[in-house]
């Protein structure tokens, strides 16, 4: 069973978030360029940082909220009902984040994020949103074909499970609260964090197994 959630998506010419892709992008990519002609940085170095705050500081701090809502059932509690307010507990607050809702996976249901007409990200959670997030044919694709969608991230689900997808919007960022990995009862708050991954805060993976 599969549920197509488009929460009243807000894009219109005003908004206070990222603005559509292009213009930021093309911003970004005239000053990557000025930096590289003027010998400030070399590409190595660009693209190292960028794998560093897209996939590792960046996420790193989402997976201290997962990992926390994990062992710490008030603190989940509270991250259901107040997300911003129990993130910023966390001291995780700025621009792009200040209206988040986290969605819980179970065992019937699995939550996954999209956005449909740009690129809204929780950047104080989960960093610099990937390539793929901001993509066409994800950003389309999600809502009219979720379950193919996640198949080809590597993620197959049985069919009795229900995939949710929440539309992010400048007024709300969802973030996924992953299912905690069976055989981790022993594992302390910081060995747990290292089991969650970008990809399975937006949806598009689990975390990893215990080794």
């Amino acid at each position: 069973m599969t549920e197509k959630k488009n929460i009243g998506h807000n894009h219109d010419d005003h908004h206070n978030h990222s603005l559509l892709p292009e213009e930021p992008e093309l911003r970004v990519r005239a000053i990557e360029t000025l930096l590289l002609n003027k010998g400030i940085i070399n590409s190595n170095t660009l693209n190292e940082l960028i794998d560093t705050y897209e996939n590792k500081i960046g996420p790193r701090n989402g997976a201290k909220v997962v990992a926390k809502a994990w062992v710490d059932q008030d603190y989940k509690k509270r991250l259901l009902e107040n997300s911003t307010k129990a993130i910023e507990e966390l001291s995780y607050t700025g621009r792009q984040g200040e209206h988040m809702v986290v969605v819980e996976n179970t065992p019937k249901v699995h939550n996954v994020v999209v956005c449909t007409l740009c690129s809204c990200y929780p950047w104080p959670v989960l960093g610099i949103p990937p390539t793929w997030y901001k993509s066409d044919e994800y950003r389309s694709r999600t809502v009219r074909e979720p379950r193919k969608i996640l198949q080809e991230f590597g993620l197959e689900l049985d069919l009795n499970i229900q995939v949710k997808v929440w539309d992010s919007t400048s007024e709300m960022r969802y973030l996924v609260l992953p299912m905690r990995p069976a055989g981790t009862e022993l594992l302390t708050e910081s060995e747990l964090e290292s089991l969650v991954t970008r990809n399975s805060m937006i949806g598009t993976g689990l975390p990893e197994m215990p080794k």
